[in-house]
């Protein structure tokens, strides 16, 4: 066989055996998904806040 040469179905196979592969959640994986996923909310959450704050500010300046 030539050094180059690349088996055509071994990257089927192994695309295979991930898609047919389960994933594997436990408890705890979910409980740290969860409260990573409050994090981000909160985040969200006061950087809407800040953006209001700013645009008001914005505005206020105009007006004035």
């Amino acid at each position: 066989m030539a050094e180059n040469y690349e088996d055509p179905a071994g990257s089927t196979q192994m695309f295979r055996a991930f898609v047919e592969t389960p994933p594997a959640q436990t408890q705890s994986n979910v409980s740290v998904h969860r409260a990573g996923s409050g994090n981000r909310s909160g985040v969200l959450v006061i950087g809407a806040i800040v953006a209001l704050v700013v645009v008001v500010g914005v505005v206020w300046l105009a007006v004035k």
